[in-house]
């Protein structure tokens, strides 16, 4: 007689090959081992069943993460980050090579985030390496070492230790990385268009708009697709805030390019209509836009022109986001929603008319494919068992200070919001939970690589 599994979870409603049905997953050894139907007499050593109100999700896979440590911890860290996004049904998070001191462009800072990772990770852990003009020529040891592509600014990042690329280093980074067919995600923003845009800041959120113009990403995903056109070579814009650059990025895809794009929760749930002058909390880099230009954004999601939806949780200290009297000029430019990213973009498709299935396409199956995560994002056989109980029509109300983030500041301050984690599993463990009464692990994340979940 076989052994029994470690694990059964029963839901009415489990988003199994893309479509909610009734199910039960068997785990062993923090895998999916079958799917069977939900009334299957698997034998089991701990047997859940969920509410009917609830549903069974795989773990959303976030490949947009400033975590910030080493070096600018007083931002963030392994810790709190990790936390936040267990409570908000995240298992996987990608981490980006900036604002952390040094940023991850050799093999050796890569090294040094490992380290700093890997005695603190709630959830499982890879990472983005970085493309500056330094180490150009250099990327691929950086590649061989486990990161998942190279992250790369076209305009100023906001950090002096990671300069942007010009438009010609942009294509030699495209040549270099086609050698080996490796990926570049792009922070598409031209600094002419810019610099030609520039204004003396202030608190009027239209002027901080009009610095960062529609053009500015337009040209830059011009540049990045000619580049493309070029080498042959792989690229992902990131945090697309512009609608103005759709029939680019159409015409890329019917063109036969390897383009992916993605956008964000803010982009998705607020407008500019909305954003009061002075309240820099909104504040990021490209802006959150008019309504209309939100409207298009949904729209590409839906017909697959943008492919992804992840957090670009880019957290800073209350000093640098509020303390200088609502001027955007001086904010720093950054969202902070890791923890609220999910039930976000649930609540604002939800008021689309858009399925739950839809939202965990864009941010857990697309995502865990843009990193060649071959184990995460769905619930089958043969993937990890990362997965989340969570109640779509629960409401909750977005309050700072509840959020496991360092600094208690979030645009989503206020918002009320549909869907609730009640708990979420990470290799069948569960790492998370709303219920006092079940005690989850208080670390159990690893470091993982392109096409492995396994510990590096």
């Amino acid at each position: 007689m076989s052994e029994p599994y470690d694990l059964i979870v029963r839901a009415a409603r489990a988003y199994v090959d893309g479509a909610f049905r009734p199910a039960a997953l068997a785990v062993t050894n923090g895998v999916i081992v079958a799917v069977g139907e939900v009334d299957a007499p698997f034998e089991t050593l701990e047997d859940i069943t969920l509410p009917d109100s609830r549903v069974l999700l795989p773990g959303v896979v976030d490949s947009h993460v400033h975590v910030n440590e080493p070096g600018r911890t007083d931002w963030e860290g392994f810790a709190s980050a990790t936390r936040a996004a267990a409570a908000g049904g995240v298992t996987t998070i990608i981490d980006m090579p900036l604002n952390s001191i040094p940023p991850t462009t050799t093999p050796e800072a890569l090294d040094l985030k490992r380290e700093a990772a890997a005695r603190q990770a709630t959830v499982d852990i890879g990472f983005w390496g970085g493309a500056i003009p330094a180490s150009l020529g250099h990327l691929e040891p950086l590649h061989d070492a486990g990161v998942f592509g190279f992250k790369a600014f076209l305009s100023p990042s906001g950090v002096d230790e990671f300069p942007h690329l010009s438009t010609d280093q942009l294509h030699a980074a495209l040549r270099e990385l086609a050698a080996f067919d490796g990926l570049l995600i792009v922070h598409a923003e031209d600094p002419a268009v810019l610099e030609a845009h520039e204004n003396a800041g202030g608190v009027g959120y239209h002027d901080f708009v009009a610095s960062r113009p529609d053009q500015a990403e337009k040209t830059a995903i011009e540049h990045v697709i000619e580049g493309l056109r070029a080498t042959g070579a792989r690229a992902h814009i990131l945090h697309l805030s512009s609608a103005g650059a759709l029939p680019s990025i159409r015409a890329a895809k019917a063109e036969g390019l390897r383009l992916t794009v993605e956008t964000c929760p803010h982009y998705l749930s607020f407008a500019a209509e909305g954003i009061p002058d002075g309240a820099t909390q909104y504040k990021c880099c490209p802006p959150i836009r008019d309504e209309a230009n939100r409207e298009l954004l949904w729209q590409a999601l839906v017909a697959g022109d943008i492919d992804l939806i992840a957090s670009d949780h880019s957290p800073s200290t209350r000093e640098l986001k509020l303390g200088h009297g609502g001027d955007f000029g001086l904010a720093w430019g950054g969202i902070s929603g890791l923890q609220v990213s999910l039930p976000a973009v649930w609540s604002a498709a939800r008021a689309q008319g858009i399925d739950l299935g839809k939202v965990v396409e864009w941010m857990s199956v697309s995502t865990a494919r843009l990193a060649a995560l071959s184990t995460k994002g769905t619930l089958a056989a043969g993937f990890d068992a990362d997965f989340i109980d969570f109640a779509p029509e629960e409401t909750f109300t977005v309050i700072a200070e509840h959020l496991e983030h360092k600094n208690k500041l979030t645009a989503f301050e206020g918002s009320d919001l549909h869907g609730v984690v009640h708990t979420t599993w990470l290799r069948g463990t569960p790492i998370f939970t709303i219920d006092e009464r079940v005690t989850p692990v208080a670390l159990a994340g690893a470091l993982v690589t392109p096409h492995s979940s396994t510990p590096h």
